[in-house]
């Protein structure tokens, strides 16, 4: 339990280190305008504080609830956060140790207790958001508490660094380590480090974007969304060798922690730039032929491409929220909140 002057010692770090703009009041254009597209996600996705995926059979999981609540902070939409904190803590918060249980299913409860370190950084991310945003400092202990679990149980000291193991169990294979780049949340690991002090996360941060200079596949020299750590990497054999609906979110983190720079993005760039059409862009290319998917990106990953080459996000969802997949909207509104509180 923190004491009332750590608490303030750490919320005032948090706006040292991690403000943010209030994208609902900075401008009154863009208040009205992400207003209902947020209402319209709450509508499709949510139900009761549980976040809903309705193209998987209605599960929910632990990167959604991180999602969601994350996207409550931003839209100063304390109501909505509560109920999916609540629903989090209730229905998710039962491994005993800090982490989430990852997938959730309707009538079945948890059926998988294994965690997600990515959606754990993003759960952690948003408790401190919120204690910020909403003067609730008592979610700063909830807060440091999975950050203190995602260092105990989570990093991995590697020749490339201090790295990040998708989850507690399952990654580590005869070969080696299987990392997914896609799960550093560079703009979380800063917030972190102000109410869980380690030199860990600054080591997490040098390691991703190491990574991320070594780990480039095809023609376009894109990450994968999978990667095996050998010497020298190379992406999982194990999984679809692509660049696609993963790693699609490391220039989204890149912008949004201002580690963004033409070297970083040039690959990504390339990659898009190669499909002039307005009316496709690749979901996914094969990192090992240069293959693309024919069914093409879905607006969320659309939103991505046009932050990362414009510096804008885009004004309108087409289609609306309501009938795209819920990937797809998620990702389209964490672009809203990115465009605003990143950079290049």
């Amino acid at each position: 339990m923190l004491t009332r002057r750590e608490t303030l010692l750490v919320l005032a770090a948090c706006m040292a280190c991690a403000a943010w703009p209030d994208i609902t009041t900075a401008a009154a254009g863009k208040s009205s305008a992400l207003t209902t597209p947020w209402e319209s996600w709450k509508r499709s996705f949510v139900q009761d504080g549980r976040v809903i995926d309705p193209g998987q059979q209605g599960i929910s999981t632990s990167e959604g609830q991180g999602y969601g609540m994350l996207l409550a902070t931003a839209m100063r939409d304390r109501a909505g956060f509560d109920a999916m904190w609540t629903w989090t803590r209730n229905n998710l918060d039962v491994r005993g140790d800090g982490l989430y249980a990852w997938r959730w299913t309707p009538g079945q409860g948890v059926t998988d207790r294994n965690n997600a370190s990515d959606s754990d950084l993003l759960i952690a991310w948003a408790l401190v958001r919120a204690a910020q945003r909403f003067a609730q400092p008592d979610l700063l202990d909830a807060a440091r508490h999975t950050a203190q679990a995602i260092r105990s149980q989570l990093l991995l000291d590697t020749p490339w660094g201090t790295v990040l193991k998708p989850a507690v169990e399952g990654f580590a294979t005869p070969q080696g380590q299987v990392v997914n780049l896609s799960y550093w949340v560079f703009p979380a690991l800063p917030t972190l480090a102000a109410i869980d002090p380690s030199p860990h996360w600054q080591a997490l941060t040098d390691s991703g974007l190491k990574l991320l200079s070594i780990a480039r596949y095809g023609r376009w020299q894109l990450p994968p969304d999978w990667l095996l750590l050998v010497d020298p990497l190379v992406p999982d054999p194990g999984r679809p060798q692509r660049f696609g609906f993963e790693a699609v979110r490391i220039p989204l983190y890149l912008y949004w922690a201002k580690l963004g720079s033409p070297t970083r993005y040039a690959s990504f760039k390339s990659f898009w730039n190669s499909f002039p059409c307005r009316d496709f862009l690749p979901a996914w290319t094969n990192l090992q032929d240069d293959s693309i998917d024919s069914f093409g990106a879905d607006p969320g990953m659309r939103a991505i491409s046009t932050l990362v080459q414009t510096g804008k996000a885009p004004q309108q969802a087409s289609p609306p929220l309501a009938q795209q997949t819920y990937y797809s909207a998620t990702l389209w509104m964490l672009v809203q909140i990115a465009a605003s509180e990143g950079s290049t």
